[in-house]
């Protein structure tokens, strides 16, 4: 399945729930793939994607970006404080703002820098102990502290667990940020995606139903 499809079922899903395919982001999950198919891609003139890790995104976007005007990369995984500066540096929005510290990183750094990327909070819908994410029922205050802060918190992102079914987690994140005020939700992957658009996503993330399945690194 390629881009042309993916974009074709987004198209369907956002006429199903009544909305306009221009509203929805298709964020194209490159992290762990080969350079080749990245740029072939971008040479469908797909401009959005997201990578997990700072390191390999460094490694890898400078690059294109000479090659290729118009992109915009989106940081979709968990980042240590002090890969935030080379973060704010690389990316044009990420979507894992999870944690107090991190928050605080960011407001220092948008002083210094005299900017700030467009953030989303990470919400840990399933309230998994293994995954990074603010709890559905501390996410008012995060967000009213991290206003408080003047950080350019856009939206709300999350990821359901693997064995739930995940509208449910959809609504939560929908209900979290219709209250805060909030009106960017970045939710959905390749098997759940046009669930998410039912649910109003804004910006949807995938890879292997994109690319194919994911080529680890050497070694791994």
């Amino acid at each position: 399945m390629g881009l042309t499809d993916i974009t074709a079922r987004i198209a369907k899903a956002a006429k199903d729930a009544d909305r306009d395919p221009a509203d929805i982001t298709l964020i194209a999950v490159s992290k762990v793939q080969p350079n080749e198919r990245v740029e072939s891609v971008l040479r469908e003139g797909h401009r959005s994607f997201g990578e997990n890790r700072v390191q390999e995104a460094a490694g890898k976007w400078p690059d294109f970006r000479e090659t290729y005007d118009g992109i915009d990369l989106h940081l979709i995984g968990p980042l240590q404080s002090n890969k935030a500066r080379q973060a704010f540096e690389l990316f044009d929005a990420i979507h894992t703002l999870d944690r107090p510290k991190l928050a605080t990183t960011f407001a220092r750094l948008a002083q210094e820098m005299g900017q700030c990327p467009p953030l989303f909070i990470q919400v840990n819908t399933g309230e998994e102990p293994q995954k990074a994410g603010i709890a559905p029922a501390d996410t008012d205050a995060f967000i009213k502290e991290c206003r408080d802060l003047d950080l350019p918190v856009l939206g709300l992102m999350c990821i359901p667990p693997v064995d739930e079914t995940p509208s449910l987690h959809f609504a939560l994140l929908r209900k979290l940020a219709d209250r805060n005020g909030l009106s960017q939700l970045s939710m959905g992957m390749s098997d759940d995606f046009e669930q998410a658009i039912a649910f109003g996503a804004t910006h949807i993330r995938v890879g292997s139903a994109l690319f194919g399945e994911r080529v680890p690194p050497a070694g791994a």
